[in-house]
């Protein structure tokens, strides 16, 4: 399967779409004024402990503090000052004001804060570095044993030699993560990105020295770069860039720390936007709308809450040839297949649950689950299924480390505030009305007037004039209504004239 990265560059934003064999599958964006935070390293200071959720508040210098859990806090063997019930206990790992360096794992998500996690790494290219770590790992997407037993042999050679060549009196210690692009990879290359970790490393320890909390000590890569760094891998082939700028820095960049992919890179000079000429921004709108269509006419809703993300397949217009049974199963596993799409042109995170329409066949069932999987297998972020419910319902989880990508581009409806849906006009005339009678009883006048949007008042004044009438003779009182223009539907005043 072929691969093509499309980064598009203009002064407000930077965005990269991963299209496979001419498919859009991923869209990244990242807005120069609010760049993620994931990856980052803090010098933090902890505002407050809550031993009752056994985690504590950072302020790392953001709006918002972040959450450190005591998982996130020692390694998950660590069993240090626990407490009768075996489990540590944080209150005596963390006080009030204490100084402390974290990285973030996960962005701030609408209400919530980021998170983080004292088990620091910083990552390369072909590895990632943990400070805290001791073992020397592969990435599993590196299938092949002999090939994962050479690397972890030419790796702990080497981390052996440098560590015996430092000349600092207490040597970096530390584990490594051999990442999927190092597949194949020689021992030069290894050497050199080992050394340039252990100097980032040394770089932030001594930063975190003179620096006062809360700071930050280390900013990951702009999107652009983590391009090259994290997002390339053999089946990709061509690397596409709309600005001569960035395409420089990129070549810089590439032929400092990976200079296998500079030879992928190319600058896009055409007039039309690199977005149009591969159609990603017609596949960003339909990422963002609740329902989508399927080629066999069915459709898919997606619904995005903050607890969870829930996705509802239907018929729609398919009809089918055969059965009822034959219909369902066919569209279930179109459903299947794009659902898995939408999850990554989404960037959807968290507990996700499939509403695949009922099948009575257990092989039917059998199949859909497998093509799911199947599609969800390309995958980078982990994603695992944990089967069917007694309702029929597949649960999902998909590992969240940044906002999906309605959170990036949209915000809340200031009409219906979130909730996808207002109150009627019939529903905010019987409102009015008995807001009229209350208004009436408050204050002392010969009339009132209303303020309300179109559709509310024609309501009022032609099928509910009756009503109107009647509550006039109830309270001796005029009612004048008016249209407000720049009134909401659910927006009324009532006015004592």
């Amino acid at each position: 399967m072929s691969q093509e990265l499309l980064v598009n560059i203009t002064p407000m934003e930077t965005r990269v779409a991963l299209v496979e064999n001419g498919v859009p599958q991923e869209i990244f964006v990242e807005r120069n004024n609010k760049r993620g935070l994931v990856g980052n390293i803090y010098k933090g200071k902890v505002v407050r402990v809550l031993p009752g959720m056994q985690a504590a508040f950072v302020d790392i210098g953001e709006a918002r503090t972040a959450f450190l859990h005591i998982d996130d806090l020692l390694p998950r063997k660590t069993k240090l000052n626990a407490t009768d019930t075996g489990e540590p206990d944080i209150r005596k790992l963390l006080h009030d004001g204490q100084q402390i360096a974290v990285q973030v794992i996960k962005d701030p998500v609408g209400t919530k804060g980021a998170r983080l996690t004292a088990q620091l790494s910083v990552a390369s290219h072909y590895l990632v570095y943990m400070v805290e770590g001791k073992h020397l790992g592969v990435s599993q997407r590196i299938e092949s044993e002999e090939e994962r037993e050479r690397l972890k042999l030419m790796l702990g050679t080497i981390v052996d030699e440098v560590t015996a060549q430092e000349n600092s009196k207490t040597p970096l210690s530390g584990g490594y993560i051999l990442r999927t692009a190092a597949d194949g990879v020689g021992e030069p290359e290894l050497r050199n990105t080992v050394r340039f970790l252990r100097r980032l490393w040394q770089d932030i320890l001594q930063r975190k020295i003179n620096a006062k909390a809360p700071c930050c000590l280390y900013e990951d890569l702009p999107l652009y770069k983590r391009v090259l760094r994290d997002m390339v891998g053999t089946e990709v082939e061509k690397i596409s860039v709309d600005s001569r700028e960035v395409f420089d820095k990129l070549t810089h960049f590439g032929n400092k720390f990976n200079p296998d992919m500079v030879r992928l890179l190319e600058h896009y000079p055409g007039e039309r936007p690199l977005f149009y000429m591969y159609g990603i921004e017609e596949e960003i709108t339909k990422a963002l709308q609740r329902k989508v269509m399927l080629k066999s006419g069915g459709h898919i809703v997606f619904d995005q809450t903050e607890a969870m993300s829930t996705i509802d397949v239907n018929t729609g217009a398919f009809v089918g040839h055969r059965n009822l049974e034959e219909t369902i199963y066919k569209t279930n596993l179109e459903a299947a297949v794009v659902i898995a799409r939408q999850m990554r042109m989404r960037n959807l995170g968290g507990i996700i649950i499939i509403d695949f329409i009922d099948m009575h066949s257990i092989e039917h069932r059998r199949q859909v689950l497998r093509a799911l999987e199947k599609a969800l297998a390309r995958d980078p972020v982990r994603t695992t299924i944990s089967g069917v419910t007694e309702l029929g319902l597949v649960q999902t989880t998909r590992k969240r480390t940044s906002q999906s990508l309605g959170q990036i581009l949209c915000e809340e409806c200031p009409t219906c505030f979130g909730r996808g849906y207002v109150k009627s006009a019939e529903s905010m005339s019987y409102e009015i009305l008995r807001d009229i009678l209350r208004a009436a009883r408050a204050y002392e006048c010969d009339s009132l007037r209303v303020l309300a949007s179109a559709p509310v008042i024609e309501r009022l004044t032609d099928e509910d004039s009756r009503q109107v009438a009647d509550l006039e003779l109830f309270i001796n009182c005029t009612i004048q209504f008016r249209v407000e223009s720049l009134y909401a539907l659910e927006q009324f005043d009532i006015i004592p004239v």
